[in-house]
């Protein structure tokens, strides 16, 4: 929506194209309070400002599902499921997604003590007592921050060990707040409006119990929306896009910015930082295009 605002208002013309609802993981934050200008705003009212804003300077917006990219020269064509639209460079920010658990009230409870991002919501858990459910850096990153707010911190992890690097491990072991549940998976997420606690199995010998919590955050991996990108060949292994500091990709007039893009962190204000740059570097690729079109018919037009 940021790099909507900033193309439209150089007078190109601008699609933004959206498969759901506009503003992707924000729309789904309950509130907001690390997004300068606003003390506290929710994640559905600044995604709706941000959607107004990016249409007042001319862009259209339409509600299909990419499904593919293809070239040719000088355009390229984004399929959709309605059809397909020409255009002469695309900016990707399909964003992405915390891979869920997948039990029973996780999704009903999301938003009300289920969380997926500490530096969004962990100052709403002070003095209360949390889980983090995972192994890896992200999981033990968190769980360490989660610590300024929650009176405890607990870490479930299916195995008997830390996936992440050791001198996080060292960190988390070392903190007075963290303790430990090891062999363990969650199987439900309860409570009756807001998070009471969560239902876990052991992994060797799949008795079940009940740990009381107000509170769970999930780091179990994330998924990038890049699937209707693989034939571009722009993802890495773990499926992001690989872009440089101006959010150029390795094909010529595909652009990416946001969640969708391998870095180090995913917010809301890194992702309108990349969508103000994937604009002008959009705007500039633009305009050496139409001016190396225009040599070309008339070098053609001379012969």
């Amino acid at each position: 929506m940021t790099a909507a605002v900033y193309t439209s208002r150089a007078k190109m013309k601008t699609l933004l194209i959206e498969k759901s609802v506009a503003g992707g993981q924000v729309a789904k934050t309950e509130e907001i309070e690390n997004y300068p200008g606003f003390k506290s705003i929710l994640g559905p009212d600044l995604s709706n400002e941000m959607f107004e804003h990016s249409k007042i300077f001319g862009a259209k917006y339409v509600n299909e599902d990419v499904i593919g990219i293809e070239e040719s020269y000088p355009f390229k064509s984004v399929l959709t499921n309605h059809g397909n639209h020409q255009t002469k460079s695309v900016i990707i920010a399909s964003g992405a997604e915390h891979r869920p658990l997948g039990v029973p009230g996780e999704k009903e409870l999301s938003g009300a003590g289920v969380s997926y991002c500490a530096v969004c919501d962990g100052a709403f858990f002070t003095d209360q007592e949390i889980v983090v459910v995972g192994g890896g850096d992200s999981a033990v990153e968190e769980a360490i921050f989660l610590t300024r707010f929650a009176s405890k911190v607990t870490i479930i992890h299916r195995r008997d060990q830390l996936r992440a690097q050791k001198i996080l491990q060292k960190r988390a072991q070392d903190n007075e707040k963290i303790n430990f549940i090891w062999n363990h998976i969650v199987t439900e997420v309860c409570g009756k409006g807001m998070v009471e606690g969560v239902k876990i199995k052991n992994v060797l010998n799949n008795e079940t119990d009940f740990y009381p919590s107000q509170g769970v955050f999930i780091y179990i991996g994330m998924d990038p929306f890049t699937e209707p990108f693989k034939n571009l060949d722009v993802t890495n292994e773990s499926g992001y896009v690989i872009a440089d500091e101006n959010m150029k990709t390795t094909v010529p007039g595909i652009f990416s910015a946001g969640d969708v893009n391998e870095k180090m962190l995913r917010q809301v204000i890194t992702a309108t930082g990349d969508g103000s740059i994937a604009a002008i570097s959009s705007q500039q690729y633009v305009e050496n295009l139409d001016e190396e079109v225009k040599e070309k018919k008339e070098v053609l037009a001379r012969d």
